[in-house]
């Protein structure tokens, strides 16, 4: 059983977003994402119908996949990583964006904050990839500078989920909280073993 309940959250801020890139089937530690001014999320979905002749009997509406926006301050490196861009064959200091250019895939992970009930909702997209291509605007009109609009996919993982959550307050295991932005896995939020 959780050490609380929580009846109510009201979300009000984003902090300490965190991006933990694969390398082939390897995962990094997490880094931080940048100061995050917003994220949406939409599902794609497709209906499956029961039907009896041309009458439909039934309807089940079955997400496939999520389609996230997150508007942000990225550091460099994070942005270099999510497009694709490198360096390879190149003079240091050179990054190049081309056909080839594949963004690692990763796991996005954020905390949502209530600041009325000072709480706080960790939250997480395990298999996650850029949804977009490398794109450049650059306003010199504007007397403060945009956050930079990033959209990913979040698909399936092994166990079938597209997103996590868990408020701190609930939870039981202290390491999940310690860990979530660092090294999110499956492994780390099941269940324990019952003997």
């Amino acid at each position: 059983m959780p050490t609380q309940v929580i009846e109510q959250f009201d979300a009000w801020n984003l902090q300490n977003a965190s991006i933990q890139f694969f390398k082939g089937s390897e995962q990094k530690p997490g880094t931080k994402f940048g100061c995050v001014g917003t994220i949406a999320s939409e599902p794609e979905t497709t209906v499956l119908a029961k039907k009896c002749g041309r009458a439909t009997i039934a309807e089940k509406t079955v997400t496939t996949k999520l389609n996230v926006t997150v508007s942000a301050h990225v550091p460099v490196q994070v942005l270099r990583d999510y497009f694709g861009l490198n360096n390879e064959d190149l003079a240091p200091g050179i990054y190049s964006y081309g056909s080839n250019s594949l963004g690692k895939d990763f796991v996005f992970t954020a905390d949502v904050v209530d600041e009325f009930e000072d709480l706080t909702k960790l939250i997480a997209f395990p298999k996650a990839s850029n949804a977009g291509g490398f794109t450049i605007n650059i306003d010199t009109s504007q007397e403060e500078l945009a956050m930079l609009e990033l959209a990913f996919s979040a698909v399936a993982d092994a166990n079938g989920q597209f997103y996590y959550e868990a408020i701190t307050a609930e939870l039981e295991d202290p390491e999940i909280a310690e860990k979530w932005h660092t090294n999110f896995t499956r492994t780390l939020v099941e269940a324990p073993d019952t003997p």
